[in-house]
């Protein structure tokens, strides 16, 4: 049996060592990047916590409140600790009634026991795509629009 042939462990080693070395160097540069199924995963998010803070009005006979936050890049539900934070290259942008139930109706859109609401418009997009939660006002109804696909 030859003994010159092969590889040694101290080669193995060392060729795993470089490996991991270079696995190091690339992997942070490899961008992580919202894809398009988690951006239409934040959608849902969104329009579950609506819905559920809709659900809580009507059955607990109450106004109840959905905050956004543009600044912080949240939306907190008004009765439970759910919240949905959107990622920093994510747009997210809010357009809400400027008032509603005769006051200003500041950066929330709020559901009535009866199931109407202040109504608004929820956008996260990214690199031109994206969707809408559109909250009607009338009915409360909430669906979810993809935006920007030709």
């Amino acid at each position: 049996m030859r003994r010159d042939a092969g590889f040694t462990l101290i080669d193995t080693v060392c060729a795993l060592a470089t490996v991991g070395l270079l696995a190091l160097l690339v992997l942070p540069a490899i961008p992580r990047a919202t894809s398009q199924a988690r951006l239409a995963g934040y959608a849902v998010d969104i329009a579950a916590l609506l819905k559920a803070d809709r659900n809580a009005a009507m059955r607990d006979h109450v106004a109840v409140a959905t905050s956004l936050d543009t600044e912080r890049r949240t939306v907190r539900s008004g009765v439970a600790a759910a919240v949905v934070e959107i990622p920093a290259d994510v747009s997210f942008a809010a357009l809400l009634a400027q008032r509603c139930a005769n006051r200003p109706a500041g950066s929330s859109i709020e559901f009535f026991p009866s199931g109407a609401s202040c109504g608004g418009v929820v956008a996260i997009t990214r690199q031109g795509l994206g969707y809408q939660i559109r909250v009607n006002w009338l009915t409360g109804g909430i669906e979810v629009v993809p935006i920007g696909r030709s």
